[in-house]
C-alpha cells in the first residue's frame, strides 16, 4: 500500500445507494419507497413530522466519509452522483459543497430513477480516471451494489488500491471481497452508532400496514406527470437551498472547539487504522488534520507550534517526547467518553 504522503485518492460516491441504504437500515426494508422520501419536502407545511424525524435520524454524515477517504492520501477526485434536483438530495447541498465535492447531475429518465445511470456513469468515470490520471493510487467507492464488483476488480488489475464503504445489510459480500479494504459506514470514526441502535429499537416490528410491492432497487414510485416534472427543475433550484444563504451555525462555534474536534477525529482515524493503543507520529496527525480541513493552522489559535497546540489538550491526549520523534495517542478516558 502506498504511503499516505505519496498517495493520490479518487473518491466516488453513489449518493442514492448510500442514502437509501442508510434510511432502510434504520427504518426497515422498502421504507424509503413506503415513506415517499425521494420527493419528501421537510420544509413543506403539510410535511409529516414523523417522516421528517425519521429522515433526520437517517442523515448520512458525508464529512465522516470524506475524512476517512482523506486518511489514505490527497483527494484529487471527489465526486457524488445523483439527481440533485430531487428534494432529499438537494438538502445535502451545503454539506457536500463545503467539502468541495463535485456534484455530477443525473436526471431521471425512467421509472427506475437514476439507479442504473449512477452505476454506469460512476464506472465509466473511474475507468477514464485510471488511464487519465496515472498517479492515482487509491480508488474509494462509496456504495454496496454488486454492480461495482467488476469495477473493483478492474481497478485492482490496473494497480490501484481499492477501498469500499457501504451500509450494513445493504452491501454485497462479493463487492466487499473484490476490494482491498471494505469499511462499514457505522464503523467509520465520527459516526454515532447509538443512532442506528436507537432507530432499530424503535422500528415497529408488527402492526404496520404492509407496503405495496416495490422493487428493492427502484427508487422513485411509478412516474406520474408530476414526477416527470422533476427532470426539468434546474440543479439546486429547490426551496430547501435557501438555507445555503443563511448564516451557518459553524460561524458561532469557538475555533478552539472546532480544532479540538478536528484533532479528535484525526486521532480516532489513526487509531482505527492501527492498534487502538498505538502511538502515532505527531507529524502524521497534523497532515491528517490538514487533509480533513485545509484551513487548519495552530498559529491563529494562539500557539507557537503544533506541539504547543497538542500540549494544551493534555486532558485528551498523551505526548511522548523522549525519543527521536514526537508521538501522540488518545488517553483511555477520552476514548471512554466517546468525545468526537
Amino acid at each position: 500500500m502506498t504511503e499516505p504522503n505519496d498517495a493520490r485518492v479518487g473518491l466516488y460516491i453513489d449518493f442514492d445507494n448510500i442514502v437509501i441504504s442508510r434510511y432502510q437500515q434504520l427504518h426497515g426494508r422498502n421504507a424509503f419507497q413506503r415513506d415517499g422520501i425521494r420527493n419528501f419536502d421537510r420544509l413543506n407545511r403539510d410535511a409529516d413530522p414523523e417522516v421528517a424525524a425519521r429522515l433526520t435520524a437517517a442523515t448520512v454524515d458525508f464529512n465522516a466519509i470524506i475524512d476517512f477517504a482523506a486518511s489514505f492520501g490527497t483527494l484529487v477526485v471527489n465526486r457524488a452522483y445523483a439527481d440533485w434536483s430531487v428534494p432529499v438530495n438537494a438538502s445535502y447541498q451545503r454539506q457536500l459543497m463545503s467539502r468541495a465535492v463535485d456534484l455530477t447531475q443525473l436526471f431521471t429518465t425512467t421509472t427506475r430513477g437514476t439507479k442504473n445511470g449512477a452505476d454506469i456513469r460512476l464506472a465509466v468515470d473511474v475507468v477514464e480516471d485510471l488511464f487519465r490520471l496515472p498517479d492515482l493510487t487509491h480508488v474509494i467507492i462509496v456504495a454496496g451494489d454488486s454492480d461495482y464488483i467488476a469495477l473493483a476488480q478492474k481497478s485492482k488489475r490496473l494497480g490501484r488500491f481499492v477501498v469500499g464503504i457501504g451500509v450494513a445489510g445493504s452491501t454485497s459480500t462479493s463487492l466487499a471481497a473484490a476490494c482491498d479494504e471494505f469499511e462499514d459506514y457505522d464503523s467509520l470514526p465520527g459516526i454515532d452508532t447509538a443512532v442506528a441502535a436507537a432507530a432499530a429499537a424503535d422500528r415497529p416490528r408488527s402492526g404496520r400496514k404492509a407496503p405495496e410491492p416495490v422493487e428493492v432497487e427502484a427508487q422513485p414510485e411509478p412516474a406520474s406527470g408530476k414526477a416527470r416534472q422533476l427532470t426539468t427543475v434546474p440543479m439546486f433550484s429547490h426551496t430547501a437551498d435557501t438555507a445555503f444563504d443563511e448564516p451557518e451555525p459553524a460561524e458561532d462555534i469557538d475555533p478552539q472547539t472546532l480544532a479540538t474536534e478536528l484533532l479528535m477525529r484525526a486521532l480516532q482515524i489513526g487509531h482505527a487504522k492501527g492498534d487502538a493503543d498505538e502511538w502515532l507520529n505527531t507529524g502524521t496527525i497534523k497532515n491528517q488534520m490538514r487533509r480533513m480541513d485545509p484551513s487548519f493552522n495552530e498559529k491563529p489559535l494562539g500557539f507557537r507550534s503544533f506541539t504547543d497546540f497538542l500540549s494544551s489538550h493534555s486532558d485528551l491526549v498523551e505526548l511522548d517526547e523522549d525519543g527521536p520523534q514526537r508521538l501522540i495517542r488518545l488517553r483511555p478516558e477520552a476514548k471512554a467518553d466517546g468525545r468526537r
